[in-house]
């Protein structure tokens, strides 16, 4: 029975997120881990009159790798791609091929059933999109920007010329957003990264989660150079290394959390919209503006960030100055 209380996350994603019409072709990619999602997420587009395709695979090894050929192919195809999996295919180029052939897409990463049922799913989307395409807007027309905490994050990024991300959870042809979280962000230039990042509020993948004591990891020229802390640290610093490509080091994303609903529960897309946070994404950009890709894509999340955007500040801890 408690697909019956999930349905009512599921008749948000279709009608405030994707706005699906009946005669739509939706697409619902998933794995075998998360299948119970998609069957709920397919009775909700069936629901509406849609023509309803799931296609399931064998879960992902790692966040960032691609989907078997026949479903990327798929995807292209389809009016709407709903991703619920376990692993992250969101930055991969599957996504930016189907969104390219103007798909509307919606990743729900390591989802929950409660996450179809409370949390950041309760969120008015439409109500936050005037915050959210302001602080990408800011990050689109800015270039120099200073990231610092309290934690001790000191970081300096150029994006110039860069585009702003609006992610807000409802999606237009030729889209992608991730759910429930709400977030802008922004890719910076390669190479032009300095400073620290001091993570001490989530790293939500490879088992980290809720941080237990701070990540500190420097970068130098676009890359990190050291990573340190507690065994948390070792998780990621060990990974990392695992995959025997420098652009896993590649500081690939800003991200500002804007989802009054989310709580840090270490579940990436609740963990990556809570406010007040910010999040340095690291490894894969392609998705994002940037032009890398790598085996990964981690975020690094820290509490009360202030963003200072050519000098002006952007976003101090929970107030955002548009």
């Amino acid at each position: 029975m408690k697909e019956a209380l999930m349905m009512q996350g599921a008749r948000t994603i279709m009608d405030n997120c994707v706005s699906l019409k009946a005669g739509e072709t939706v697409l619902i990619v998933t794995d075998m881990v998360q299948e119970n999602i998609a069957k709920v997420l397919a009775a909700a587009a069936v629901e509406r009159g849609a023509e309803v395709v799931v296609s399931t695979m064998k879960p992902r090894q790692r966040a960032g790798e691609e989907p078997p050929k026949l479903i990327a192919e798929s995807m292209k195809f389809a009016d709407v791609v709903l991703i619920p999996v376990s692993y992250s295919v969101t930055h991969t180029f599957a996504v930016k091929e189907a969104a390219e052939n103007g798909a509307r897409l919606l990743v729900l990463t390591d989802f929950t059933e409660e996450m179809l049922i409370s949390g950041g799913i309760e969120a008015d989307f439409r109500a936050i999109k005037p915050v959210c395409k302001g602080v990408a807007d800011a990050f689109a027309k800015g270039s120099k920007v200073h990231v610092t905490s309290p934690g001790g994050t000191d970081l300096w990024l150029d994006i110039t010329g860069r585009r702003g991300n609006a992610l807000y959870c409802v999606v237009e042809p030729g889209e992608f957003s991730t759910i429930p979280t709400v977030e802008a962000n922004s890719s910076p230039v390669e190479g032009s990264a300095n400073g620290r990042i001091v993570a001490d509020a989530s790293v939500p993948y490879l088992g980290i989660g809720v941080l237990n004591e701070p990540i500190v990891v420097d970068v130098k020229d676009g890359f990190i150079t050291d990573i340190r802390g507690g065994r948390q640290a070792e998780v990621l610093k060990k990974d990392l290394a695992s995959h025997n490509d420098p652009n896993c080091y590649n500081i690939a994303e800003l991200g500002v959390g804007l989802n009054p609903k989310c709580k840090l529960c270490g579940i990436m897309l609740e963990d990556e919209g809570v406010i007040p946070t910010a999040h340095i994404g690291i490894g894969t950009s392609i998705t994002l503006g940037g032009t890398v890709k790598a085996p990964t894509h981690y975020d690094l999340l820290m509490w009360n960030p202030k963003i200072e955007v050519d000098g002006r500040v952007l976003v101090d801890g929970d107030k955002v100055n548009l």
